[in-house]
């Protein structure tokens, strides 16, 4: 197996996850503001929420605008989350909640890095291998990779927002190959979905590797 030149990793489930889950965070935040609810409810509540949102992408967005614009797509999930858990009403102040919320997870504190990132970063790192987040996480995947102490590994980010193509489309891959002038069959990309990462790389060239967080 030939080095590459460059690996590509996902972020969300790949580089750090929730510390406990989704669901424990949205709970927590929303008993401050008054609302009882349990994480578990919440947790199956968000996965539908999410599932059935469309991709995280502005078509014709000026940038300046893409902020608000994440900002709405995960205040609609949000709200649709609690909705479906049955709780939206008990909120006096749904937009100082989510407010709350989404600051929230722009910060290190949600997030714990997995135990195998941080050596293999370093590894790939020393015998020269260029790395770049690729992601269909929101601007605030700068601020979270800062805070959690890994920017300093990546020469490029790129996430679906700012691209206006999400994983699996092609294009968002072109665009991070781009940045580092490297042709698909010389990059890897390893993230933690079998559709977006693997079958998203390997249907734009590169190669595709899985990593199973989650032992299914």
């Amino acid at each position: 197996m030939e080095r590459p030149k460059v690996i590509f990793v996902d972020a969300v489930g790949t580089l750090f996850g929730v510390k406990g889950s989704v669901g424990k965070v949205y709970s927590q935040i929303a008993q401050e503001f008054g609302v009882e609810v349990a994480p578990e409810i919440v947790d199956k509540a968000f996965i539908q929420s999410f599932k059935a949102s469309p991709p995280p992408i502005f078509p014709g967005a000026d940038s300046e605008d893409i902020p608000q614009c994440e900002f709405e797509w995960w205040r609609k999930i949000a709200l649709n989350t609690f909705e479906t858990a049955g709780v939206v009403q008990q909120f006096s102040d749904f937009s100082g909640f989510f407010s709350e919320l989404y600051i929230h997870f722009g910060t290190a504190e949600p997030w714990v890095i997995y135990p195998d990132v941080v050596q293999s970063l370093n590894n790939w790192q020393h015998i020269g291998i260029e790395l770049g987040v690729l992601s269909n996480f929101d601007s605030r995947l700068y601020s979270v990779l800062q805070s959690l102490g890994l920017s300093h590994y990546f020469s490029s980010v790129t996430i679906s927002t700012q691209v206006g193509a999400a994983k699996p489309d092609p294009k968002i891959f072109a665009v991070a190959l781009e940045k580092h002038n490297c042709f698909p069959e010389e990059a890897w990309h390893i993230g933690d979905s079998i559709e977006e990462d693997y079958q998203g790389a390997k249907a734009a060239g590169l190669r595709g590797v899985w990593i199973n967080r989650q032992n299914d």
